[in-house]
């Protein structure tokens, strides 16, 4: 059996409560194997107390209450850096966002052939900078083209995943452009196979109007560096 699908298997027979030992035992593979491949999957008390009377993993229960505190515990300490930083930088002024943006089409987007382009697979950052683009430049939704970039293998997901970006960005899908399939054979199969949505590239229609002014705006930022 090919490694990524005894990794799946893995995966299934501990949500079900096995412990890591019997599933390294009834799959042939390595004790470690198995503990790395579901070392993230939280048992449930009930699974923790059947593995406990069985004896098959004596330090088991303490293993994976010591695996949820401390999940728990980065969960509360980043949601703290959360707050912290949602407080430190504030509202920003209409400069600050317009310069905010800047940065991030700067490191990200398409600066060649007098294209406004960018691709990412992080829907946060699209939506930043469609805002950007709408609110700095006054540039309409209908001047926005849209174009799903990912692997061949999610090819009968095709719709789900454009209306998932659609929704996204607000942006029709009569707006959406041909998918670019990407055929590229994975080596691994994953659980969240269906949570997958690829990337984004969000592209202006008669870029030029806003091209010279973007990229001015850019070497503004490079020219008026601290120091």
């Amino acid at each position: 059996m090919a490694k990524s699908l005894l990794r799946l298997e893995a995966r299934k027979l501990r949500k079900k409560g096995l412990s890591v030992k019997r599933i390294a035992q009834y799959l042939k593979i390595a004790k470690s194997s198995a503990s790395i491949w579901t070392r993230d999957i939280i048992l449930t008390v009930e699974q923790l107390e059947n593995l406990r009377k069985s004896s098959l993993e004596g330090a088991e229960r303490g293993r994976i209450k010591n695996a949820l505190l401390q999940k728990e515990r980065w969960k509360r300490k980043m949601e703290t850096f959360k707050k912290s930083g949602i407080k430190s930088i504030g509202k920003l002024t209409d400069r600050e966002f317009l310069i905010a943006g800047l940065a991030l089409y700067w490191g990200e987007g398409y600066k060649k052939g007098r294209r406004l382009q960018l691709c990412n697979s992080d829907p946060k950052m699209i939506k930043f900078l469609l805002l950007w683009l709408q609110r700095c430049f006054s540039i309409s939704s209908l001047d926005i083209r849209c174009r799903v970039g990912i692997n061949y293998i999610h090819i009968k997901r095709e719709n789900i995943v454009k209306e998932y970006w659609s929704r996204i960005t607000s942006v029709p899908l009569a707006q959406f452009t041909r998918t670019s399939f990407k055929k590229v054979e994975n080596k691994k199969l994953y659980d969240n196979f269906n949570d997958h949505y690829g990337t984004l590239s969000v592209e202006i229609v008669q870029p030029s109007r806003f091209y010279g002014k973007i990229i001015g705006l850019i070497d503004g930022l490079h020219a008026n560096m601290p120091g």
